[in-house]
């Protein structure tokens, strides 16, 4: 294992490293470990980084209904497409 420094990091961004460990129960140094894994597409800990879960609960429920009703003409199958 390696060991690095990093040198003058903002106090915005020490704010929010230590708000971001602190919600989701960890040190900061295992959220950078885990943030730079995945930003790397690096397997983390037995666990592929490329589960999208940072990506789930960013819509709101107006936003979900109108993408389920934009995409409702893909639920049908036009069986002449399968000829």
């Amino acid at each position: 294992m390696a060991s690095m420094t990093v040198h003058d990091i903002s106090v915005d961004l020490a704010a929010e490293l230590s708000r971001r460990a602190a919600r989701e129960g960890v040190s900061k140094n295992r959220l950078i470990k885990d943030t730079l894994a995945r930003s790397f597409g690096l397997e983390q800990e037995g666990v592929y980084a490329d589960d999208y879960s940072e990506f789930c609960g960013l819509w709101t429920a107006e936003e979900a209904a109108s993408y389920r009703a934009a995409q409702k003409d893909n639920e049908n199958v036009d069986t002449g497409d399968w000829q």
